[in-house]
């Protein structure tokens, strides 16, 4: 399955005991930023989150959510440095890429780096046994699942782009990538199981949950059996190091980058300011 990629050595960073939205994001862009000056290795980060809580992307109305629903019910509302539009993150495995603007596996532009990254992704699908995913280019014709004036979706997993993992049609792992001088990111969440459209509770647009529920999936729907974190971190490791030749090598984070974490977290992820910009 390896493409032709010159072996390279990625720091792996597996986190199996979850961690706030908060600092799961500053964690995800402080690898970004210290990647890009050469300051930290490439980085493959595997985590979960908790609480649960609700992203929206970096130019996505703050009106989109239900603040207060989200309040009430103790799920965190906060905003990603990434694009795209909203994601519920409950019992799901994410994973973080953050590499330098010269990483082959992730040359080109957004979509042609999503087709590379996405190899792995299946890899690790079928080595659990889940053998009809598929990652397609052309997504955008495929058609909004919305009817006639419905205006746009605040949902990130009701339509797959180019690349994205889906099975049966119905989107799997939803990603978003983000570009500064120096480096890449590529971040992307895999719901485990429950139900996928929640998320529609949460949204002042109340998207129906049998639309949602048509055009998306979690990894118990598709496999027919409950995956525990650990199984598919396993697989998603397999999947890196043996789809993108690389040697993935455990390392901590190095105490620079927990430093900016840290920075990040105040600054920024817990600030309303960041939160409620647009």
């Amino acid at each position: 399955m390896t493409k032709d990629y010159p072996p390279a050595a990625w720091r792996l960073i597996l986190e199996p005991h979850p961690k706030s939205g908060a600092l799961n994001m500053a964690t995800d862009e402080a690898l970004l930023r210290e990647v890009a000056a050469r300051r930290s290795p490439p980085t493959l980060r595997l985590y979960a989150w908790s609480p649960p809580a609700l992203t929206l992307g970096r130019g996505q109305p703050f009106a989109d959510a239900d603040a207060a629903r989200l309040a009430a019910d103790n799920v965190t509302l906060l905003r990603r440095a990434t694009g795209g539009t909203a994601v519920l993150h409950e019992d799901e495995l994410a994973y973080a890429v953050a590499v330098t603007h010269d990483e082959p596996r992730l040359t080109g532009g957004i979509v042609e780096s999503y087709k590379g990254l996405s190899a792995a992704l299946l890899y690790a699908l079928e080595k659990i046994g889940l053998r009809n995913a598929e990652a397609s280019a052309h997504a955008e014709n495929r058609g909004d699942p919305r009817s006639p004036g419905e205006g746009r979706s605040p949902v990130c997993f009701e339509l797959p782009s180019d690349y994205e993992i889906t099975v049966g049609g119905r989107k799997l792992f939803g990603s978003a990538q983000m570009r500064i001088k120096g480096g890449i990111l590529q971040h992307g969440t895999l719901p485990l199981s429950g139900d996928i459209a929640r998320i529609a509770g949460y949204l002042a647009a109340r998207p129906p949950a049998a639309r949602i529920r048509a055009h998306a999936l979690t990894l118990r729907d598709a496999l027919g059996r409950a995956v525990a974190w650990r199984e598919i971190a396993d697989a998603l490791v397999a999947g890196f190091a043996d789809a993108l030749a690389l040697t993935l090598i455990p390392a901590p984070l190095l105490p620079t980058e927990r430093r900016l974490i840290a920075q990040l977290v105040t600054e920024k992820y817990t600030n309303p300011v960041w939160t409620e910009k647009i």
